[in-house]
């Protein structure tokens, strides 16, 4: 009996032994937090991020979790999301806009941050040292920038619209990156000769005084930077333009499946999976400081052509050719 009840004991002690060490595994496999920081508001245009982590072998509510931060268009509100996000502890944030990175990065400096959406030089911003090398805590995907692509969307738009002689460019001062936006188009219109006129956004409630003034003297053509405020009001902005027949011009196909008349530039969705990818390479060891900036390399024009009919444009062979996607 004594030897009965001794191995009683050993037994028990080991299932407790065994018990403690599974559920401190437990404790140290804790599953990583995703913090998701935009300027906009909750959108199925994120779908293609968490489409992509999917792919990528992490499921949400299993192996990884994620805390969104949405903005709504309140730039003024990212500092106290993104300082709610290092508080959570989040293993990576997923930073879109140039504010948002901007938030981000000043929030913290030793979490991983991915960028998104970036309109602007990352290393001019001072979100990075170097595009090849990033250093730091901050990598991602920059957008498209730089004069050229400016004078080539512009030349694109001037093919659609011969008699483009005054643009209109729609912006949104809060944006860093939009003020370069304008800086930059401001150069391109400058070396083909046409005037530019600036229109600011700052909230939801001022679109009625560019399409005011649009309205009372209309330009030949309107230019919108790219920026979540403006993406956010991208179908009031197109049937505006067909009303009043006025060609507009985009940096992303989205803004023309909405209506617009032609945009040339990169994919959003296609940042976005990618930055799933570095998500993926980050959570599986690699520092962003050795991670490269990528910036695009392919760029698609793509053309509305029912726009074009109802702004009474008949646009060139020539160009529809040239367009990667005309949608009818």
């Amino acid at each position: 009996m004594r030897l009965s009840a001794v191995g009683f004991i050993v037994t028990l002690a080991l299932a407790i032994l065994v018990a403690a060490l599974g559920a401190e595994a437990q404790l140290t496999s804790k599953v990583p937090l995703l913090g998701f920081l935009t300027s906009g508001f909750p959108s199925s245009q994120d779908a293609p991020f968490r489409t992509q982590l999917h792919e990528l072998g992490w499921h949400e509510g299993r192996n990884i979790a994620i805390a969104d931060r949405y903005a709504e268009d309140h730039g003024e509100r990212l500092p106290t999301l993104a300082a709610e996000l290092v508080r959570l502890h989040v293993d990576v944030i997923v930073a879109v806009s140039t504010p948002a990175t901007r938030a981000a990065k000043q929030a913290t400096s030793t979490i991983p941050i991915i960028m998104t959406g970036i309109g602007l030089d990352p290393v001019e911003a001072g979100l990075v040292t170097n595009l090849a090398r990033p250093g730091g805590n901050v990598t991602g995907v920059a957008a498209s920038f730089g004069t050229e692509l400016y004078g080539k969307r512009l030349e694109l738009f001037k093919e659609a619209v011969p008699r483009l002689s005054r643009l209109a460019v729609l912006w949104n001062p809060a944006n860093p990156g939009n003020a370069l936006c304008v800086k930059e188009i401001q150069v391109a219109t400058q070396a083909m000769g046409i005037q530019l006129q600036s229109l600011e956004v700052r909230n939801a409630n001022t679109f009625e005084h560019p399409f005011a003034a649009m309205a009372k003297e209309t330009p030949d053509g309107l230019y919108t930077c790219s920026d979540t405020l403006i993406f956010a009001h991208i179908r009031p902005i197109a049937d505006f333009a067909v009303q009043n027949r006025l060609p507009t011009l985009h940096g992303f196909k989205e803004y023309v499946q909405a209506g617009g008349l032609m945009s040339y530039g990169t994919s959003y969705p296609d940042q976005l999976r990618r930055a799933a990818y570095y998500v993926d390479k980050i959570l599986k060891g690699t520092k962003p400081a050795d991670l490269p900036v990528e910036r695009p390399m392919k760029f698609e024009l793509i053309i509305n052509l029912k726009t074009a009919t109802d702004l009474g444009l008949t646009l060139p062979p020539t160009l529809l050719i040239l367009a990667d996607e005309v949608i009818r």
